[in-house]
């Protein structure tokens, strides 16, 4: 096993982690009264977050992508900050992280953490990594067709999850920060 395949590897058992987090946190939140908004395009993003993977793994495979140490170590690195990022957002919004889009009704805004800066800090951290893994060996093409796939799909979810956020009655701070906001 390379080591770039040991990396994506643990992406995938991150991934995992998150998955089995969010399942806590959904039943913590409808244990709360959380309402779920567009379950529509959640399959959409399970697929292509999983095709992320997959496309790292089979370009560097099949294409015969090299390791290329000025591209690859600043790509590492930011892939590692995406991470730091994305679990910094979850332990942020801790019961109420999730990979849906789940509002439990009632409660204030998180604006604490990375959203004191930014609304929507976990979908940067998307974004980071959907280049970066994959520039980690050179898979240009899946850092691409990740990276053009994925601003569709995210644009879909930002619009749903500041519909659900204005929908939902709460006590707002003067910003509205994501309730959730990953992805698998």
């Amino acid at each position: 096993m390379t080591p770039y395949t040991a990396l994506v590897l643990l992406v995938a058992a991150e991934r995992l982690a998150e998955l089995r987090t969010a399942r806590r946190n959904t039943a913590w939140s409808r244990r709360h009264g959380a309402t779920e908004h567009g379950r529509g395009h959640y399959p959409v993003m399970v697929l292509l977050h999983t095709a992320l993977l997959a496309g790292c793994l089979a370009e560097t495979a099949w294409a015969d992508r090299p390791f290329l140490p000025a591209l690859g170590w600043p790509a590492l690195l930011l892939a590692l900050a995406a991470q730091a990022l994305r679990w910094w957002c979850v332990g942020t919004l801790g019961p109420r992280w999730n990979t849906r889009v789940l509002v439990v009704p009632g409660l204030p805004l998180v604006a604490t953490g990375p959203y004191r800066v930014l609304n929507h800090p976990n979908y940067l951290a998307v974004v980071a990594e959907g280049v970066a893994l994959p520039l980690v060996h050179t898979a240009w093409l899946t850092a691409a067709g990740f990276t053009l796939l994925n601003l569709p799909l995210l644009a879909v979810r930002l619009r749903c999850e500041n519909a659900a956020l204005r929908a939902a009655p709460a006590a707002a701070p003067d910003r509205a920060p994501a309730p959730s906001g990953t992805a698998p």
